[in-house]
Formats: structure tokens, sequence, C-alpha cells
């Protein structure tokens, strides 16, 4: 021990942790599926009818995997360089991963009420949740070195936080923006497109500058 209290590994490691996790991001996206069903024993008319009216669904669903992937895939790049966890960084991935399996839910609203602001709104801040807890996450084990096998290089961690702020400042945004638009705040969503994919580059470069 230096000081700094660790988990022992038996009780919590770093790899304990993700294997939750990746249970977790696996559960709520197949949660996601469930609502896309079609009612049996339709005529041709009203199968085509039924076809039209799940759309909805099938959009909600396509882009609550891609945030929900995203997310997972950014879990696993904050902790690469990460061996060891303490209990801060337990209760901060708990609560990460509390939201993630919330996700279905708000993932419903807005297939089936997509037009109402609320539906929108608590979309918007439900994934807004999801980055705040995963950017204190990065935080946390950017200012704990000792818990990894190497500390995480600034320049990669400072790129982490910044893709993961993003995230929470467009959705954020996107909440009071959906009662003035919900469309609006739908299409506003789109922002982080461009953002993603320049913190995206970025990181891959900083984080192969920094295995050499």
């Amino acid at each position: 021990m230096d000081g700094h209290q660790r988990v022992r590994d038996d009780e919590g490691s770093a790899a304990r942790l993700l294997a939750l996790s990746d249970g977790v991001f696996a559960i709520a996206m197949t949660l996601l599926a469930l609502d896309i069903t079609l009612p049996g024993g339709l005529d041709p008319a009203g199968f085509e009818e039924a076809l039209g009216d799940v759309a909805p669904n099938l959009w909600a669903y396509g882009l609550s995997f891609l945030v929900i992937a995203a997310f997972w895939r950014g879990h696993h790049q904050i902790f690469r360089y990460t061996r060891e966890v303490d209990g801060t960084v337990i209760r901060l991935g708990l609560l990460s991963l509390g939201v993630i399996a919330l996700m279905p839910f708000p993932t419903t609203l807005l297939a089936e009420y997509g037009n109402l602001p609320q539906s929108v709104a608590i979309y918007s801040g439900a994934v807004a949740a999801m980055g705040a807890t995963q950017l204190g996450l990065a935080v946390a084990l950017w200012k704990r070195p000792w818990l990894g096998s190497a500390p995480t290089p600034d320049p990669v961690a400072r790129n982490d936080v910044v893709d993961l702020a993003s995230t929470v400042l467009v959705f954020a945004v996107a909440v009071p923006l959906a009662f003035v638009s919900p469309m609006a705040a739908k299409l506003w969503w789109a922002v982080l497109i461009p953002i993603k994919s320049v913190t995206g580059k970025r990181g891959k470069r900083l984080r192969e500058a920094a295995q050499q």
C-alpha cells in the first residue's frame, strides 16, 4: 500500500469491473429491441400499416444502440491504463452502469412519443447523464495514476475529457431546446458527428504517439 487505499484483486480489480460493465452494456443493448414487435394474424393491408407504425421503434433502437455502443467503447478506452480500482472508481462505475441500464426507458419514450417535448428532453437528459458519469470516471482514473500499470498520458486524458464533455454539453443543451422545438432538439444532436470525428482522430493519434 502506498498511502492510497486500493481494492484487493479478489474484491474488485479493473478486469472484474470491466466484465460487469460488459454484461450491463450487453443487456441494455438487448432490451432496446424488445419493443420492436408486430401483432400476429395481420392481413396484407394491416401488415403494411403495422410495419409503418414500428418504424419509429426501429429508429429509436438504432440511435440508442449507437449511443450505448459509443459509450461502451469509450468506457474501455478510459480503463486502458488501469489495473486496479478503489472505492471511488467502483462507485462511479456502478453509477455509470445504473444510468446505462436505464436507457431502454427513454428509448421507448422517444419511439412512442418522439413528437412530445417531454420525451425528447428525458432522452437528452439520460444521454447527458451517461456522459457526465463517464466523464467523472475518466477524471477519477486520470487523477489516480497509482491504479494503473502506467499513468494515463495527459494529452490522451485531456482528449477523453473533451470528448465526453462535448457529449454532456450537446445533450444538456437539447433538454431546454426540446421544449421550444422537439425536432430542433433532435437535429441539434447531429452537432456531435463532426465533434466526435475530430476528437476520435486526435485521440487515436495521441494514443499511437504515447505508445512510441
